[in-house]
């Protein structure tokens, strides 16, 4: 129920401060970057989630 409420109070105004702090810590040459580990990580939490491996070394272990 918090996080629905949360997630509804967050409109326009709310996501763009958050931007601009993000931008103002970290800067515009870091966030790509930022985002780039954050695209790996959940991409490997998807993979853990589902079982796969992509691995090439364990592809021929049974």
């Amino acid at each position: 129920m918090l996080n629905t409420t949360l997630l509804a109070a967050l409109g326009t105004p709310e996501i763009l401060v958050i931007l601009v702090v993000v931008l103002l810590l970290f800067g515009g040459k870091k966030i790509p970057e930022l985002m780039r580990g954050l695209g790996k990580g959940v991409k490997e939490f998807k993979e853990g989630k589902d079982g796969t491996d992509n691995d090439p070394d364990n592809s021929h272990k049974s």
